[in-house]
């Protein structure tokens, strides 16, 4: 009966050290989990192609640009804000009238991103979205002076000049933004209805002008041809004149019997053509028969 009772004693003596080894367990995974959540929670990353600014609340933007990677921070005292860095496109379009008040409807494309040392000045002066608020503004203020300096036609022949324009002016303006723009690129331009109707009709005249210039020339060149035919039959006679005065009717009769061979080569070839002699012996030798 005394070992019975030891037993029990000592498997219930396991049992309470059992149990409060996983109280202990518990106890210790619950601030192993605490103390992740809460390291968790100062811990902030900035994925690749971009950068973070902090705010403090006691002193502000920081001037420290926190680069690719994890960092940490103070949870409530501080909070990051993220930046992408890469180049991202943008297109302006813009209607304004060219130096000759023809309607220019142009649209131009921009490659742009911040300046990475400046972007605490870029939170502070104009936020996150400081694309939205600068680069439509000065993309119209350039568009509109460059084009005002140019007329319809000079814009169409003149593009790269344009182009090259528009890319100077508005790096200095960007520069004022700590903005940075990689291209530049005229990708429409198109004009008004009207300006698109006279450059037809220009084009039809001048088709008719080219076509009345080659009728004209054309006729000229007849003109030409018929005085120089009129010029040979003239030297021609005159020679003819000539020989029959030397040689008398000499001439006239080798013409003649040159023709009456060329007669004579032509019936000798068609088949419906009969040769009689000419001094009527095929008559006679008839009514003789």
């Amino acid at each position: 009966r005394g070992c019975g009772r030891g037993a029990v004693w000592l498997h219930t003596s396991l049992q309470f050290k059992m149990a409060a080894f996983l109280n202990k367990l518990g106890y210790f995974g619950i601030a192993v989990a605490a103390a992740g959540s809460v390291v968790n929670a100062t811990l902030y990353n900035v994925e690749a192609g971009h950068r973070a600014v902090i705010f403090d609340r006691f002193r502000g933007i920081l001037g420290e640009v926190a680069g690719e990677g994890t960092h940490f921070y103070i949870p409530w005292v501080q909070k990051p804000y993220l930046f992408d860095v890469r180049s991202n496109p943008r297109n302006i379009p813009v209607i304004t009238p060219s130096k000759d008040l023809q309607t220019v409807n142009i649209t131009l494309r921009l490659l742009y991103r911040p300046r990475v040392e400046n972007l605490p000045a870029i939170y502070t002066q104009l936020g996150q979205d400081y694309d939205e608020r600068v680069l439509p503004s000065i993309g119209n203020e350039v568009l509109k002076a460059i084009v005002a300096q140019f007329d319809a036609g000079e814009l169409i022949t003149q593009r790269e000049v344009v182009s090259a324009a528009c890319r100077e002016a508005l790096n200095q303006r960007a520069k004022d933004f700590n903005i940075i723009l990689d291209d530049i690129s005229i990708t429409h331009l198109t004009f008004g209805t009207e300006f698109t109707r006279a450059v037809e009709y220009k084009q039809v005249a001048q088709q008719e002008a080219e076509r009345a210039r080659f009728l004209v020339e054309q006729a000229e060149q007849e003109k030409l041809a018929n005085i120089i035919r009129a010029e040979g039959d003239s030297m021609a006679g005159e020679l003819i004149s000539q020989a029959l005065e030397e040689y008398g009717n000499g001439l006239i009769e080798l013409r003649k019997i040159d023709a009456s061979k060329d007669i004579a080569a032509t019936l000798s070839k068609s088949r419906n053509v009969s040769y009689l002699p000419g001094n009527g012996n095929m008559l006679l030798g008839l009514n003789s028969a």
